[in-house]
């Protein structure tokens, strides 16, 4: 099955369908797809509005995540194959708990408890990000250290918006490589520390986009970089992550349930 339509329609901001769809299309390897996502679809109109368009695609596969009934009626009349979240797992989930759900869109990212603090995550890993700040590192959660652009900073700032950790990002220069131990800024603050590495190969092509043709982007100035910041790393004993084949997702899991 190639050049198939897939549609992931929300009540709301469509992050949680989204990734739903894409975990489940990943294990059909072989089949092609657009992904196109209609966010807030909370009434009749946008509802027959995303039905037409779901119409008019020659192949089309639906996620949603509507939870009123009579908005995921209207997207069936489509003709598409319909594949609600809350549909098929709230019945189970009842059973389970002798108890019936109260439909409320909105619920997973809307303003919940810990927004703020999530937004406060945020603002610390943007003030720490890159070595700034030093001075605050006492209050992170957690420390990404690694050279030049191994991932810190998206997965310090993941992590915050996700999780609420208060993450800081420091990275190790040339300079800091010629080094036998850690900056000292870093010493005081061991276990709260996590190395990010990956391959030259891929660091490489990481850095040519950046900086083409640089020294900095050449393959050895990267393997030679690596090879220090490692010695360093096992030198302290720092859990370290290889995130060469991983998305940002996978890196802030694994930082958050080592």
């Amino acid at each position: 099955m190639n050049d198939c339509s897939v549609f992931c329609v929300s009540d709301h901001t469509g992050v949680t369908v989204e990734a739903v769809a894409k975990s489940v299309l990943a294990q059909f390897p072989r089949l092609e797809f657009s992904l196109i996502t209609l966010p807030f679809v909370d009434s009749a109109g946008k509802a027959q509005a995303a039905a037409a368009r779901i119409a008019a695609a020659p192949r089309a596969l639906v996620f949603s995540t509507l939870t009123d009934p009579a908005l995921r009626a209207v997207l069936r009349s489509a003709g598409a194959g319909l594949f609600d979240v809350f549909e098929l797992l709230a019945p189970a989930v009842e059973t389970a708990l002798g108890q019936s759900a109260t439909p409320s869109g909105g619920r997973t990212h809307g303003m919940a408890p810990d927004y703020e603090a999530r937004m406060d995550a945020v603002n610390f890993a943007l003030s720490l990000d890159d070595g700034l700040s030093p001075e605050r590192l006492g209050q992170a959660d957690l420390i990404l250290v690694g050279v030049s652009r191994v991932g810190k900073t998206p997965s310090a700032l993941y992590l915050a918006l996700q999780y609420g950790l208060r993450v800081a990002n420091y990275p190790l220069t040339p300079d800091d490589l010629v080094h036998p131990v850690l900056p000292g800024v870093l010493l005081a603050h061991l276990p709260r520390l996590r190395a990010l590495t990956l391959s030259a190969e891929r660091l490489a092509a990481i850095r040519q986009v950046r900086y083409p043709d640089s020294r900095y982007a050449s393959p050895q100035q990267c393997r030679e970089e690596l090879v220090a910041a490692e010695t360093l790393f096992r030198r302290h004993a720092l859990p370290v992550l290889d995130t060469t084949r991983m998305s940002v997702e996978e890196i802030a899991a694994r930082l958050r349930y080592p």
